[in-house]
């Protein structure tokens, strides 16, 4: 028996952005449906640093695979020649249990990870959105821009981070690599949080912080935001007023009555219950569940990620390597000699 190995250079080539938010979108369908199911992720601490262990097992029943995704996350690797989040998706098949792949995970991750939010804003933000902001210039900035792009017909990108210089070579990056195919789309560097978002249509909130860094307050009628950085449980990248002026959507309740730490701090502080949640966004793919009903109404979706993501994504990395060849084949033992 063998397996398929994808790096990170096969996870770029063969899952494009716009094929991404088709199956992240179908995913989210399943698991609102039922369909697709998976525990909590959990998360071990890597002593003598700031680093942690996530461990995030999915399965979706419709599509006969399961699987887990494996990977450190070291925030302190910003900055370095390392990606924050290293590790590994592991897919298997349902009727017998075998082995069927290993991916790159951070690759994986950062675009579907994008990919979920071009399905949100697609599906939540105005259609006339032109005006983006992107908070934080990481590893995410690059996907996100991409799958805005997609999503709506972006004119004018703002970007800030906490580092003004990769604020910058960020944004001269990306204005000219839009040179030949966009180079109607105008970037500029703001000033501070509150200059990138204030009039914005769409907001990606990117960043590791642990304390808010955008506020309600700046918020514009008809705003959505895509709520993306990592903050867990005890921490977040906006402030309750955010989230309380906002209609607020998950990609999975339990997730975030678990971890998801802007709602579960502005929950302990009073400010909104769990009916504040309208939904899931599968719920609201399949029409179970209302999204913008106003063109001044502010939408949120917060992102946390289910493990079902990286299973559908390693799923359809498979079946797209077995037929473009892709990959290294390495042989497993899975069956007992003489069976």
């Amino acid at each position: 028996m063998e397996i398929l190995v994808l790096s990170r250079d096969d996870v770029a080539r063969l899952l494009p952005l716009p094929e991404c938010m088709t199956v992240m979108a179908q995913a989210l369908e399943d698991l609102a449906r039922g369909q697709a199911s998976m525990p909590l992720r959990i998360i071990l601490p890597v002593p003598g640093s700031e680093g942690v262990l996530g461990f995030m097992p999915g399965m979706l029943q419709a599509s006969g695979v399961f699987g887990a995704k494996v990977t450190a996350v070291f925030e302190s690797n910003l900055g370095t020649e390392f990606e924050s989040h290293q590790g590994f998706v592991v897919l298997f098949e349902s009727e017998h249990g075998r082995p069927l792949a290993v991916v790159d995970a951070g690759e994986v991750t950062a675009i579907r990870t994008a990919a979920v939010s071009g399905v949100a804003t697609r599906a939540l933000a105005r259609e006339d959105a032109r005006v983006l902001a992107l908070i934080g210039s990481g590893g995410q900035a690059h996907s996100h821009l991409e799958a805005m792009l997609v999503a709506r017909p972006i004119e004018e990108v703002r970007v800030w981070s906490r580092t003004v210089e990769h604020t910058r070579a960020f944004v001269a990056r990306e204005a000219k690599r839009s040179e030949r195919e966009r180079p109607e789309l105008r970037f500029s560097v703001a000033e501070d949080a509150e200059q990138a978002v204030s009039g914005a249509d769409v907001i990606c909130t990117l960043t590791a912080a642990s304390e808010p860094v955008v506020r309600g307050e700046w918020l514009s009628p008809g705003v959505h935001v895509n709520a993306v950085g990592w903050s867990g449980a005890a921490g977040r990248e906006l402030d309750a007023e955010a989230l309380r002026r906002s209609t607020f959507f998950v990609d999975r309740r339990e997730s975030i009555l678990n971890e998801g730490g802007e709602f579960l701090l502005a929950r302990a502080e009073g400010v909104l219950g769990d009916d504040h949640i309208r939904g899931e966004l599968g719920e609201v793919l399949l029409g179970s569940v209302p999204g913008r009903t106003s063109p001044a109404e502010i939408t949120m979706f917060r992102s946390l990620g289910p493990a079902v993501e990286d299973v559908a994504s390693a799923h359809y990395l498979y079946q797209v390597a077995k037929k473009v060849e892709a990959g290294v084949w390495a042989p497993l033992a899975g069956t007992r000699s003489g069976a």
